[in-house]
């Protein structure tokens, strides 16, 4: 929204300084997001004078040329060469001094210089209108009559006025504040100086000539109606002054009516609207039309109408969409003779239902569905009728029709006055609060010790509550009063975040299925057996049911994998053989005469990556499938880095153990035939477990980010052979060791093993990624490197570099 300096003082007699008035209203709530200078004409003359021409004579080297001496009131006249056909001595001129910018109505801006013209010397020019954005006339120079001294600035001849322009970021709640009159009221509280409108005393109904019936069929969406007309207008340009004070909005000038309209609308907040009051014809209804019946708004555009529309119609046509866009039909154009004038109350979920309906945006629509004053249309449409009849002619030929059913009343609120003083978190005193209140419109009734009635008028929309006066008492007295105590504590909004097992849990579980898992459930009690045949479990530490069931069900797990593969083998003997499961539980021991329970994560991975088709073969699932889930739940949990070592006991073939912190986190391999056979499963199965409770503690509340280098990434590959033996954790191992800094992650991308290798040999393609994050790495610094770790793998792990 913009807010102009000088319409604005036409309601409150304000001499602050734009930036005292920008703190102010940026206080009270109206945030000024920028201030501009506006300028009546382009560059404000700035650098042009009144001037004298003392002599004029032709030009010795063209004939029509005249060098001439003005006196522009230096004390010492100045040689001025003008072509203009009319310049004589004796004239008051208006003069460009030397350095002055000249933005003309047509062109380009040019700046004044000394000059030489046909060996005459120039030190200024001697304008005419057009030249200085004043009008189009290029006839011959400004002939001035008038006694100002030499060297006045032309400015002040022509009372030339600048301006300044406020942009404000009008939030939702202020409907109030969104005219040059809302804000000037705000003003009025803070400062205590009073508003003015201007006066409508004289209005006058010259004759009843153009009466025109109106009813309103729909008065819940339109709840007060005012209207009037207005005969034998001319339809033309608006006079300057109204020009220049919509241009300053940023409001292009239609014409003299229309004009008008907009004039209101931003000086009171009240939108209207004018009709050809021909097309309108001797009766206006304010109603429904049908859902989909077809309307041609002021944008050519053909709209088929919502049921809920609320339409200006006349006895054939809807004319107009209520509070939001004319119609094309009904318009005002140069052509019109007779007005009829529109001022309503709308209701606000009715014009916001239609703007949306349509994706109109209008001024208009922008202040009806926040809420406009019920109790202002009565005088916005008197001034309106006014302005127009004193720049357009024509006279008032109806009286006003005002069709207001149910009157809109105050709102009432009630008041503690303890509870101003616990929110605002300081007592301001009464008298204070009183005198606020007063300067907001807001009187006070029913007061006691203890409170008060507020009684707020409807134009204050959002001052419903008690919480709402309260805050309007604040913003005026003002935020910046309010000091800060020694012993400064907070209420939070928000709570400081803690870990929420539940949360974590789901996380893990929402990640593992979106890449194809399916949650399991078993039960906690299994076979004694399992623990009797199994080297790596503990039989000790089993916890044994006295009353059990069942052989099957006599003891207390120690482990998820056999419930897991229990429920593998019950799949594959079904056909389903492509399985991806995970399960949290609970593992239950008995260590030092102690009952123990320990959370645990298990994950299982049997069958193909994928099922068969024509397009893809699928594969057997590999130990890297479950490796990489592991990875991407590391990854979750902001771990990077752990160490590795191989896993040896009967439940894997093999495998590896992830330590973090010198403690096992995670053990993943493939299950070995004894422990598969166990289950009756006969098929590959690869298996992690997770210390489930162990992943919870280390996860970071407040994960630290870094930022992305802005250096590039180098890429270097290397084929090594190694023994059959040695692993990717034992390269990855040594490469760390060997550099940390400029190493960021490596890869193997192909093995090899075959006969063209050394029996007991294997052969590994692998990419190493260099970056550095203080600047570009040199070709010098990376062959460094790399034989850094060349040198560093034949060492410790007795590699050959391919060449």
């Amino acid at each position: 929204m913009k807010i102009s300096l000088n319409w604005l003082k036409d309601y409150i007699a304000i001499d602050k300084s734009p930036e005292e008035i920008s703190a102010l209203l940026t206080q009270t709530g109206l945030e000024v997001e920028g201030v501009e200078e506006v300028e009546s004409v382009k560059g404000g003359l700035k650098g042009l004078v009144i001037g004298e021409v003392l002599t004029c004579e032709k030009h010795p080297n063209a004939d029509k040329l005249s060098v001439t001496t003005v006196d522009i009131g230096t004390g010492e006249p100045s040689p001025i060469v003008c072509g203009a056909p009319n310049v004589a001595a004796g004239q008051k001129v208006v003069v460009a001094t030397v350095g002055a910018t000249l933005y003309p109505s047509e062109g380009e801006a040019f700046t004044i210089k000394k000059a030489k013209i046909r060996g005459e010397a120039s030190q200024g020019m001697i304008c005419a209108e057009d030249e200085i954005g004043l009008g189009k006339s290029h006839d011959g120079i400004l002939v001035l009559d008038t006694d100002m001294p030499n060297g006045t600035p032309a400015a002040e001849y022509f009372n030339l006025t600048s301006d300044f322009v406020f942009e404000i970021g009008l939030t939702p709640n202020r409907a109030d504040g969104a005219s040059h009159f809302g804000t000037a009221r705000d003003l009025k509280a803070v400062l205590g100086i009073e508003t003015t409108l201007p006066s409508v005393e004289d209005f006058k109904v010259d004759n009843t000539d153009k009466t025109i019936k109106v009813t309103v069929e729909n008065t819940e969406a339109c709840p007060r109606y005012t209207s009037i007309s207005i005969s034998d207008v001319t339809v033309t340009d608006s006079p300057e002054w109204l020009q220049t004070r919509l241009k300053a909005i940023g409001i292009n000038p239609t014409n003299n009516v229309v004009d008008v309209t907009n004039y209101v609308l931003h000086s009171l907040g009240q939108p209207m609207h004018a009709f050809d009051a021909d097309v309108a014809g001797n009766y206006v209804i304010v109603k429904n039309l049908p859902e989909g019946t077809k309307f041609t708004t002021l944008d050519e555009k053909e709209r088929k109408l919502a049921a809920t529309d609320l339409m200006i119609c006349n006895e054939q046509e809807a004319m107009c969409i209520g509070g939001v866009f004319g119609g094309i039909k009904s318009g005002v154009t140069e052509k019109t003779k007779h007005v009829f004038l529109e001022v309503a109350y709308f209701s606000p979920d009715s014009i916001r239902k239609s703007a949306q309906q349509h994706q109109l945006k209008t001024d208009a629509s922008f202040r009806y569905e926040r809420g406009t004053d019920p109790n202002m249309t009565v005088y916005a449409l008197k001034y309106a009728a006014m302005l127009i009849k004193q720049i357009a002619g024509g006279q008032i030929s109806s009286e006003i029709d005002d069709i207001y059913p149910n009157p809109i009343g105050n709102f009432e609120v009630p008041v503690i006055y303890k509870h101003i003083d616990r929110l605002i978190g300081k007592a301001i005193g009464k008298e204070r609060i009183h005198e606020i209140l007063n300067g907001l419109d807001i009187t006070i009734e029913k007061e006691n010790e203890e409170g008060f009635t507020a009684i707020v008028p409807p134009y204050r929309v959002d001052v419903q509550r008690e919480a709402d006066v309260i805050e309007e008492v604040l913003r005026i007295y003002g935020y910046n009063n309010i000091a800060l105590e020694d012993h400064l504590s907070s209420t939070f909004l928000s709570a400081f975040p803690k870990k929420d097992n539940d949360s974590l849990q789901l996380e893990v579980s929402r990640v593992l299925a979106g890449s194809g898992y399916n949650e399991i459930i078993t039960n906690s009690l299994t076979k004694k057996q399992y623990a009797a045949e199994t080297e790596c479990i503990n039989e000790s530490e089993d916890v044994d049911i006295l009353n059990s069931l069942s052989e099957d069900l006599n003891v207390m797990r120690q482990t998820l994998v056999f419930h897991g593969l229990e429920v593998i083998s019950r799949n594959v003997k079904r056909k389903q053989t492509d399985l991806k499961l995970y399960e949290f539980g609970k593992t239950y021991h008995l260590i030092d005469g102690k009952y123990k329970e320990r959370e645990r994560l298990a994950i299982f991975l049997t069958g193909s990556t994928n099922s068969e088709h024509w397009q893809n073969k699928g594969r057997a699932v590999a130990y890297h499938d479950l490796a990489q889930t592991i990875s991407q739940l590391l990854n979750k949990f902001g771990i990077a880095q752990y160490d590795s070592t191989e896993i040896k006991d009967d439940i894997f073939s093999y495998g590896l153990e992830i330590s973090v912190r010198k403690k096992p986190l995670v053990r993943l391999g493939k299950i070995s035939k004894k422990a598969g056979s166990l289950a009756d499963v006969s098929q590959p199965v690869f298996y992690a477990d997770i210390d489930w409770a162990f992943l919870r503690k280390i996860y970071p509340l407040n994960p630290e980010f870094e930022p992305l280098s802005k250096f590039p990434e180098v890429k270097r590959d290397l084929s090594l052979v190694i023994d059959k033996k040695t692993n990717f954790e034992d390269i990855r191992k040594v490469t760390f060791k060997l550099e940390r800094q400029l190493i960021t992650r490596m890869n193997v991308f192909d093995v090899y093993e075959g006969d063209k290798i050394e029996e007991g040999k294997k052969a590994y393609a692998m990419s190493f990624y260099l970056q550095d994050q203080e600047k570009t790495l040199t070709d010098k610094v990376i062959d460094k490197t790399m034989t850094r770790l060349m040198k560093g793998f034949e060492r410790e792990l007795g590699a050959i570099i391919r060449k």
